[in-house]
């Protein structure tokens, strides 16, 4: 078969479930590209990761056309229809990933986990994924000795597993990035120990329920308190959502309370599109490390700019 893959969102961040189907397909001897309008060909995979991504929408000359992802199952922001998703079968999930499709060499993607307990209402996690944090792979399914490691699981510090798998992370010697902002509110002192083990270059917690402050807060302070006693640096990044259900005077107290305690605050804007311009204002305040080091206040800032 003549196979052809396309990325809706675009090639910035690889795409996990292309990698995997291309690595499926060359396995039972397909033939695999990207797609190409001037082309024909027996299947064409469509998949895309973001909502707001627009459709490709052309004619496509192919005998079967399959659009999946979460892209494509989520509505009106933050509604999920898990019949639009298409989760790939079972052989093609745990293959690992054909990385040549993006000429990647260096770093490995996937997920050790799935699942989250929180059920946040701005997040799709817990209707795609289930509402309990569980092991679903070891490292040796996606990471092969590169030299970085980037794991996208959405609450790594639920799961029972938790340990074990910190520890895979930690004996592979790569740099990791947890590219989803860690659950603090779960922070233990065993757990503290165990992500300080792990070589990161920037590690990303998130502070998004203004109601859970306190545990927040204080799953940072024991972080804190072990990762200066590492090699590794403590550069960490706060996730932090705004123009969701809090107030900006409560989303600056948090800037400010992060910053105090040595944390980046990193503002995500929810719902950006139709967002007050003054959101965009304090995310470009906020994640320009520069500005926000040289300026210490955010009114500061708006009649610096005004």
């Amino acid at each position: 078969m003549k196979i052809g893959l396309t990325d809706v969102d675009g090639r910035n961040f690889p795409n996990l479930a292309l990698m995997k189907l291309s690595a499926w397909h060359k396995s039972h001897g397909d033939r695999v590209c990207w797609y190409d309008p001037f082309s024909r060909f027996d299947r064409v995979y469509k998949s895309k990761v973001f909502g707001f991504s627009q459709d490709f929408n052309e004619c496509i000359q192919a005998d079967e056309v399959i659009s999946g992802g979460t892209g494509y199952a989520i509505r009106g922001g933050s509604e999920y229809d898990p019949t639009k998703d298409k989760p790939l079968p079972y052989e093609v999930e745990h293959i690992m990933p054909d990385y040549s499709l993006y000429n990647i060499t260096d770093t490995a993607y996937g997920f050790l986990t799935r699942g989250c307990p929180r059920r946040c209402p701005f997040c799709i996690v817990g209707d795609k994924e289930g509402c309990k944090s569980v092991k679903v792979a070891d490292l040796a399914e996606f990471w092969n000795g590169q030299r970085n490691i980037t794991l996208c699981d959405p609450n790594i510090l639920a799961c029972k597993d938790c340990g074990d798998l910190l520890e895979q992370l930690a004996h592979s010697r790569a740099w990791v990035d947890f590219n989803q902002g860690l659950d603090a509110r779960l922070m233990t002192e065993a757990k503290a120990e165990a992500l300080g083990e792990i070589k990161v270059k920037e590690i990303h917690f998130a502070w998004d329920d203004y109601k859970q402050g306190d545990a927040v807060l204080r799953g940072l302070e024991i972080y804190k308190k072990h990762a200066k006693r590492k090699p590794h640096g403590h550069n960490c990044i706060v996730y932090t959502l705004v123009n969701f259900d809090t107030t900006l005077d409560q989303d600056l107290e948090r800037i400010y309370t992060l910053r105090r305690l040595g944390y980046w605050a990193y503002v995500m804007i929810y719902d950006k599109p139709n967002a007050s311009p003054i959101y965009k204002k304090l995310q470009r305040w906020v994640n320009n490390r520069f500005i926000f080091a040289k300026c210490d206040n955010f009114n500061d800032y708006l009649k610096q700019t005004s």
